[in-house]
């Protein structure tokens, strides 16, 4: 039985940490006592620590054989920084803006294998265009994708399933997409439009930052995009907030106290936009790669688990990073230094085993060739 620790026991760090105790020692750290009791009853071991405290971050780890990163953003990257140089193999999810690729030096240096954005998108996306690589020439690869509440509420349709300050960082960094083989940068929330999805309806998508690594990693294709996907109307109520300057992060003075817009903003939001208990949620997904050998279209509709009270996007983000964990554990990937998703796709059997244990969890994927791309 290997030693687990995962870092953050909020939303998909809790689903990480019960899926990975049915066949491992798991030890759950945060700062949260609440999220951490709830694993507690469930039998998982905890610790409440500050985890953006290195010295203690690295007491945690010292024994353990992966450690699985669920922290917020703004902590994952100096996270990821202390796991590495304590020499442990790192599964992470966190979202954070800074390049990972500066630490590959540091991870080939202490042999750690660091699989990074290893959520549901980035993260299973480019699992299955890692997979696909291998297969045919890429020309043109789409991703949509949303994580939405099962109810349309009144005034924001909108729940916060993963965390709430990466979730407005999404709405503010500049979209990057590949057009004619450039890169095109242009502001989120940019270019609107609507699509219908089987079994859910029209939605919304909008550009937002997601290919990240596969700027990078696969410079070949031509065409390739992400979009967020968000009940009708979403962004344009986030373009005014963002326009009025309430996504700010630029102090401004108010009755003798500088304070960031973005604070105040969050501090009023986060409250509105938080899922409660049993409400339910959905997940959407669709990818399309057209290549030399066709055209595959993979979909994904997943929705909250009322028996297990497992929100869908931690079932979604969290079993496909717990996926990943046990490939590691398994020997089955084993690349030293920093790993994109998509090297996890690339290699031989990983892509069948990933979608095995999502099956077994109840995360369907359809996978449908549809012909050769025009």
């Amino acid at each position: 039985m290997k030693k687990i620790t995962v870092l953050g026991a909020v939303l998909v760090g809790n689903a990480i940490a019960l899926d990975l105790h049915q066949q491992h020692r798991v030890v759950a750290a945060d700062t949260d006592a609440d999220a951490l009791q709830r694993l507690q009853t469930r039998g998982v071991a905890t610790a409440k620590a500050d985890l953006s405290d290195s010295r203690r971050l690295r007491e945690l780890v010292r024994d353990s054989d992966l450690v699985v990163g669920a922290l917020p953003g703004f902590l994952g990257f100096e996270a990821l920084r202390t796991c590495i140089e304590a020499g442990k193999n790192v599964v992470d999810i966190s979202f954070f803006p800074e390049d990972a690729f500066a630490l590959d030096e540091l991870a080939r240096y202490h042999e750690v294998t660091a699989v990074v954005d290893c959520g549901v998108a980035p993260g299973m996306s480019n699992i299955l265009l890692g997979h696909y690589q291998r297969q045919m020439k890429i020309r043109r690869f789409q991703c949509l994708v949303g994580g939405l509440p099962q109810v349309r509420q009144w005034p924001w349709e909108y729940r916060a399933v993963f965390s709430p300050i990466d979730v407005i960082e999404e709405y503010i960094r500049p979209a990057r997409y590949v057009e004619g083989g450039r890169i095109v940068t242009r502001e989120a929330l940019s270019d609107p439009e609507l699509i219908d999805f089987p079994g859910i309806g029209t939605l919304e998508a909008f550009n937002t930052d997601g290919l990240r690594s596969l700027l990078r990693t696969m410079p070949d294709i031509p065409d390739m995009i992400e979009k967020t996907l968000r009940y009708p109307g979403s962004a344009e109520y986030l373009r005014v907030l963002r326009a009025g300057g309430f996504f700010s992060s630029e102090e401004v003075e108010m009755r003798g106290l500088r304070i960031r817009p973005v604070d105040l903003t969050a501090r009023l939001l986060f409250p509105q936009w938080k899922l409660q208990p049993g409400e339910g949620d959905l997940t959407v997904m669709r990818v399309r790669i057209e290549g030399e050998g066709g055209v595959v279209a993979l979909d994904l509709l997943d929705r909250y688990d009322p028996d297990s009270d497992t929100i869908s996007m931690a079932r979604t983000t969290g079993y496909t990073c717990t996926a990943v964990a046990n490939l590691l554990l398994e020997g089955r990937f084993a690349r030293k230094g920093i790993c994109p998703p998509e090297y996890v796709g690339a290699a031989e059997g990983a892509l069948a085993f990933v979608l095995a244990y999502l099956e077994a969890r109840g995360v369907k994927w359809e996978t449908h060739w549809t012909g050769r791309a025009e």
